[in-house]
C-alpha cells in the first residue's frame, strides 16, 4: 500500500473527521481525541502498521496539546503520524496500551512531562522524574527556577571578576517572576 492508497483508505473510513496530509516519507493523519483510539486500531489492523515507533506530546500554548504517534508497516514501509489534540484545561486521552503495548513507556513519560493523562493506564507510576518534583518541565510555561535560585559562581564577562569596572544590569530570565530568587 503506498501513501496515497493509505490516505484514500483512512478518508473512506474516516471522512471529514481525519485531516490526511502527505508529508516527508509518509501520511500524518489528525484525528479528533474522540477518535484516537479507533485511528491508532484502523492503522494497525488496516494499514498493516504493527511497528510502534514513539509517542509523545507538543505544547501548542492556547490551543492546548498535540499528541502525536508514530507508526509503521514493516511488510510496505508506510510510516504514519496519527495525531490529536487535547484541551489545556484537562488534557485527557484513553491509553492506547490495548492496541500497542509499546505506548506504555511513552504515554508515561508524555504525563511526566506535559501533564497529559492517558486514561485506562495499566501502570500510570512516574518514570523519569526525582520524587516530589513539581511541575512538567516540557510544557511551555515551565519556569526553570534553578537558574534564579542559585546564581552563576562565576565572572560572566570580560571584567566582572569582582574587582574592575562595574558589573551590568542582571536580567532575570524570560518567565520568571518577580518574586523568585534574588533575581536583579
Amino acid at each position: 500500500m503506498n501513501a496515497q492508497e493509505s490516505a484514500a483508505a483512512w478518508t473512506e473510513r474516516f471522512g471529514d473527521v481525519a485531516a490526511v496530509e502527505e508529508t516527508f516519507g509518509g501520511l500524518a493523519v489528525t484525528v479528533p481525541a474522540t477518535a484516537w483510539i479507533p485511528a491508532l486500531t484502523f492503522a494497525r489492523d488496516e494499514q498493516g502498521c504493527g511497528f510502534f515507533d514513539w509517542l509523545t506530546g507538543v505544547d501548542e500554548l492556547e490551543d492546548g496539546f498535540a499528541v502525536v504517534a508514530h507508526v509503521y508497516s514493516l511488510e510496505t514501509g508506510l510510516h504514519l503520524l496519527v495525531r490529536t489534540r487535547v484541551p489545556r484545561e484537562d488534557p485527557r486521552l484513553p491509553t492506547a496500551t490495548g492496541v500497542y503495548r509499546g505506548a506504555n513507556w511513552h504515554e508515561r513519560e508524555t504525563t511526566e512531562m506535559f501533564g497529559v493523562v492517558f486514561d485506562g493506564h495499566p501502570n500510570p507510576v512516574p518514570l523519569l522524574l526525582p520524587d516530589g518534583f513539581e511541575g512538567h518541565p516540557l510544557r511551555k510555561d515551565f519556569v526553570l527556577a534553578s537558574r534564579v535560585a542559585k546564581p552563576w559562581p562565576g565572572a560572566k564577562e570580560p571584567g566582572e571578576s569582582g574587582h574592575g569596572a562595574p558589573s551590568r544590569r542582571r536580567v532575570r530570565p524570560p518567565g520568571v517572576p518577580e518574586d523568585w530568587g534574588s533575581g536583579a
